[in-house]
């Protein structure tokens, strides 16, 4: 975990979801590739030169801009719009497949949600997004999902965080998103004047309420 800043009065904790709330490489791996088999099968080209092209993507673009792009962008680049995209992740994403309740993020989040507001901006969809919270026996410490489908922009983007703020009722600098990827999850919220807080997956979030707790936040 690496702490960027947490604000001296916090109010609202912005989670992602993938990767953040819950660690399994399977299903990471597979809401991923499952969106390339489709792309390859709409396409008429092989999985495997699907994958390819993705990757040669995605390596140019952290050539040329640094950092990492999204796969909503990527696809976008290819020639999948966003609503298409949209449409792939709400049928083709199962997350009960690959995820069950998890009692430790439960009591995390049970205890942070006593004191903050718990938002979650994510890069799917809200239906996936929701699936995924009951999968893992969360979903009612969540106040909101801002999600793919919510503001038709991926992060990272200001108007995923900016809907956030509003929908908590509370400004940026009284905020600290919490993702497991900097570029994407953390970056653009510190220049908003958010706190960060790099993950690496669950561990790290069921500490959390010891950091905010100790920190006075």
């Amino acid at each position: 975990m690496t702490v960027y800043r947490i604000p001296e009065q916090v109010r609202t904790l912005i989670f992602d979801i993938d990767s953040t709330l819950y660690t399994n490489e399977a299903y990471a791996f597979e809401q991923v590739d499952v969106q390339i088999r489709q792309y390859a099968l709409e396409q008429g080209m092989s999985v495997d030169a699907a994958r390819r092209q993705v990757s040669s993507y995605r390596e140019n673009w952290k050539r040329e801009h640094g950092g990492c792009v999204s796969l909503g962008n990527t696809l976008k680049a290819l020639g999948v719009p966003i609503a298409k995209s949209i449409e792939w992740r709400r049928n083709l994403l199962e997350p009960a497949r690959f995820l069950c309740a998890d009692s430790q993020l439960q009591l995390a989040l049970s205890k942070m949600a006593e004191r903050f507001c718990l938002m979650c901006v994510t890069n799917n969809p809200v239906l996936p997004a929701q699936k995924t919270l009951a999968a893992l026996g969360v979903e009612r410490f969540i106040s909101g999902i801002i999600g793919l489908d919510t503001c038709g922009v991926s992060k990272p983007h200001r108007r995923p965080f900016e809907l956030a703020c509003e929908l908590s009722h509370t400004d940026a600098e009284h905020c600290v998103a919490i993702g497991d990827r900097y570029d994407l999850d953390v970056a653009l919220p510190l220049e908003m004047g958010m706190g960060g807080i790099l993950v690496s997956g669950a561990a790290d979030v069921y500490v959390l309420p010891a950091l905010f707790f100790s920190a006075g936040a």
